[in-house]
Order: structure tokens, then sequence, then C-alpha cells
């Protein structure tokens, strides 16, 4: 079950978050995973509205043959929410540009027992638990 994110509430979303993992995909089909601190794109002209990640030299290869990817943000407490992000990238020397496409909080339906969504979320509509289907 998940909690979808307005693109637009993303900034505060990503600040009730630790560390992420890059996901992006080789030519092969293997996928490749990175921890990456994100920063957020504003005021930076070559990266408005993205999400600026660490370079990486083996997700920016991936990247030119398949520029789908995903950022995951575990949850920082037990049963808690990942935050789940999906966009595209393009890499470089000095920095990955992620633009977000689509964002949820997710966990299972077994966790329903942890905690609250965070703060930056938003408040969740249309469902009687804490969280609806995307």
């Amino acid at each position: 079950m998940s909690i979808v994110i307005d693109l637009a509430r993303l900034t505060a979303a990503l600040a009730d978050f630790g560390a992420g993992y890059l996901v992006t995909t080789a030519a092969d089909g293997r996928a490749k995973v990175v921890t990456v601190d994100p920063r957020d794109g504003d005021g930076d002209s070559d990266a408005e509205g993205a999400i600026v990640l660490p370079p990486s030299k083996g997700s920016a290869r991936n990247l030119v043959d398949n520029p789908a990817a995903t950022l995951v943000f575990p949850p920082v407490e037990p049963r808690g929410y990942t935050l789940l992000i999906d966009g595209t990238a393009v890499g470089g020397d000095h920095a990955i540009r992620f633009t977000p496409e689509s964002a949820v909080l997710h966990r299972p339906a077994s966790h329903g027992d942890g905690p609250q969504p965070p703060p930056g979320a938003g408040e969740p509509t249309g469902c009687a638990s804490d969280c609806r289907p995307a």
C-alpha cells in the first residue's frame, strides 16, 4: 500500500529520510545500486527541478543506455515507510541529475501498526487507514 507524494512536496518528504539508493539498469539487464545523499537541484540552472546526486561512473554508464532510474530511501524507523521515487537521470563527471516523475511512500499492509507517515508527506486521503492503494 502506498501514499502518493505530490512532486511539489518531494523536497519536504526527502528531508524526513537519510541516505538512499540509486537503482539503474545496465544494457544487459543487471541492476546497479549505489548509496546516495541527494540534494535539491533548485537554484542550480543545470538541474532545476532535479535531485542532484553524487557522481558514479557505473551508474552514469548505465544511464546512457537506459535513463530510467529509481531512488529508494529505506524507513528510518522499524515498520516505517520507504520512499520510492521513479524518474529519469543523466550522469556526468560531477553529478547525476535525477528528474522525478512519481513518488510514493510504501510499506506492506503487515506493517500497518508502524509509525505514521513522516510530516513532509502531507495528509493521506481516500482511505480508512494511514495509506491508500496507488
